[in-house]
């Protein structure tokens, strides 16, 4: 999968849903709770999410920065790239005020 930056995502086991802010020239195979993510969103709303797996809001991203989601609708699946896990992404610290 290569999709552009500002495409939607959805999971197909949970109610995860992504927007991908960069994505490398490369195709990766992402999921999510083990299931790959698709395109279209599910006919289902999925389960409603319990353990937050997923959080609103927050930037996941791969450990060299290559690939970044935003997260939009929370969900139990955890989110991965080729089987390695994603983090969420720090904030960027402000400049000093002085």
């Amino acid at each position: 999968m290569k999709p552009s930056p500002g495409k939607a995502l959805f999971s197909t086991v949970d109610t995860t849903s992504v927007v991908v802010i960069r994505w490398g020239d490369i195709d990766l195979d992402l999921t999510c709770g083990g299931a790959p993510m698709s395109e279209t969103p599910p006919a289902t709303a999925g389960e409603p999410p319990r353990t937050g797996a997923t959080q609103l809001g927050k930037r996941y991203c791969t450990d060299g920065g290559d690939v970044e989601l935003l997260c939009t609708k929370p969900g139990n699946g955890t989110l991965a790239i080729d089987g390695t896990s994603l983090t969420i992404k720090a904030a960027s610290p402000l400049p000093a005020s002085d």
